[in-house]
């Protein structure tokens, strides 16, 4: 996934009023202006594949790709964007890649934002009802956190696919496993809010980003911090946690442990270019899945190739995009999984998710960062 989160910050929100980046938009009333605040494999997917692909099905038009730096960027224009809207002008960009269009504020009131339930879109139906947000919000690609595993060492039938199976096996094999500390990376994150999630429950809906309370908070995170304290002894080094999503996946393809949390688009892409060898599992929890989410795309009202930015829409969740999205880039689809090739179906089956949980971030986000640090990982200090 985007791993620039997509996080609304003051001051994020405070840059996208005043900063614009500085793009080299190509001119004509016939090219797309795509901007996104995504990472470079996600523009170099969109410079081998959609354009392309895109182009050639569609004679006469172009997508002009730009990075538009962080979400403070994209912010920026979309502010941009609301002010042309209310003096009848061109925002000067027809599609932003990995944005929130709750942002900016006073957009959705304003009507700057297009409602793609009603834009007519051929495809919209086939959307994974996982992937729907408010109406403004167009998903196309997804990730999540998932289990690799050694299949050298781990039979595919033996695989755990629950949270109680996941802790006996970790707990029957010391040393095997380790996951990244959660200020460091999104697999270790989530795998630490997945036991938050186990120890409240199994109800990802207590955790809100307008709920929080500190004193709930602790009590609810305290049963979190149990479950983790008392899984410690039997991770790898009886207490080691890695720096990052990137050094757990050496690990594994080290065969220094054999299980890790990882998330679905890097497996798949360490798969792809063997960093992690085809013998690699991988396996998602069927009693709740791990946290993740997709990626939103918005589209303004007032843009000037509006009817070729729905186009683009429609063609990313044709089965041709789709199927690339699992293949060349690692992620999940868009659309659900019934619209996917059977082979592809077949092939990916064991990490098809029954539920994306999504842990909100802010307050909540740095609770569970400041507490993993104060009551499981005593030895190790936040931020070093």
């Amino acid at each position: 996934m985007n791993r620039r989160e997509l996080m609304i910050s003051a001051s994020a929100m405070a840059a996208g009023a005043t900063v614009l980046p500085r793009l080299a938009f190509a001119q004509g009333n016939s090219t797309i202006q795509w901007v996104t605040s995504s990472d470079q494999n996600i523009i170099d997917f969109w410079t081998n594949h959609v354009k392309p692909q895109f182009e050639a099905a569609n004679p006469g038009l172009t997508v002009n790709l730009v990075d538009g730096g962080d979400m403070s960027g994209l912010i920026a224009l979309a502010s941009r964007g609301l002010a042309a809207l209310q003096t009848h002008k061109d925002p000067q960009f027809d599609f932003l890649e990995g944005f929130d269009t709750r942002l900016p504020s006073g957009g959705l009131d304003a009507g700057l934002w297009t409602d793609f339930s009603k834009a007519g879109l051929s495809n919209y139906s086939k959307i994974n009802p996982l992937a729907l947000d408010i109406p403004t919000n167009f998903p196309y690609r997804g990730s999540q956190v998932l289990l690799a595993y050694d299949g050298t060492k781990i039979d595919k039938d033996k695989a755990p696919t629950t949270w109680p199976d996941l802790v006996a096996w970790i707990k029957a094999n010391p040393g095997q496993f380790i996951y990244n500390r959660p200020d460091k990376g999104g697999s270790g994150k989530n795998f630490v809010v997945r036991a938050i999630y186990e120890a409240n429950g199994k109800d990802p809906t207590l955790f809100k980003v307008d709920n929080f309370d500190k004193a709930k908070a602790d009590e609810m995170l305290a049963k979190g911090w149990a479950l983790l304290k008392d899984l410690e002894p039997y991770l790898m080094g009886k207490g080691q946690y890695t720096s990052g999503n990137t050094q757990s996946i050496q690990l594994l393809s080290q065969s220094a442990v054999a299980m890790i949390p990882a998330w679905s688009d890097q497996s798949l892409s360490a798969l792809n270019q063997g960093v992690l060898p085809d013998t690699t599992g991988l396996v998602q929890l069927s009693d709740l899945g791990f946290p993740g989410g997709f990626t939103w795309c918005a589209v303004p009202t007032n843009d000037a190739n509006h009817d070729a930015a729905l186009k683009l829409c429609d063609f990313l969740l044709t089965e041709e995009i789709q199927s690339a999205i699992l293949t060349e880039l690692g992620g999940f689809p868009g659309v659900s999984w019934d619209y996917v090739s059977d082979d592809l179906r077949k092939k990916f089956e064991a990490i098809v998710p029954k539920s994306i949980p999504v842990f909100p971030e802010g307050d909540w986000s740095k609770a569970v960062n400041d507490g993993w640090y104060r009551n499981v990982a005593t030895n190790l200090q936040e931020g070093a």
